[in-house]
């Protein structure tokens, strides 16, 4: 994922999280928004209760892997913010993977209804 695609600004988390349009399951909660950039933009947060920064850290860095994997899912015109719940930490990728994607293609079935 390249610095493109990503949500940094606390303004733009704040804005997309407020619209209050989000699916969640047992590793993640995906809040999103419609954007005017014409291209798909990602945040990920992960809360400090799930371990110190080299973990948080990692626990990022597999989800960018996940997220990279699956570009030709995404719809242009949406802001995904990201937040790793609890439970992902006791999960093995295929998994976290699985998650992720049941995620994805409920967003993407929501806007093409």
């Amino acid at each position: 994922m390249n610095k493109y695609h990503t949500v940094k600004k606390n303004v733009e988390f704040s804005k997309i999280i407020g619209k209050g349009l989000f699916f969640k399951n047992r590793s993640f909660v995906i809040y999103f928004d419609k954007n005017d950039l014409n291209k798909y933009r990602f945040g990920i947060s992960v809360s400090k209760k799930l371990g110190n920064a080299v973990y948080r850290n990692k626990y990022k860095r597999q989800l960018r892997s996940i997220i990279d994997k699956y570009k030709k899912n995404y719809q242009n015109d949406i802001d995904y913010i990201i937040i790793i719940r609890n439970s992902y930490i006791n999960l093995n990728f295929e998994e976290k993977e699985k998650d992720f994607l049941y995620l994805l293609n409920k967003i993407n079935n929501f806007y093409n209804k």
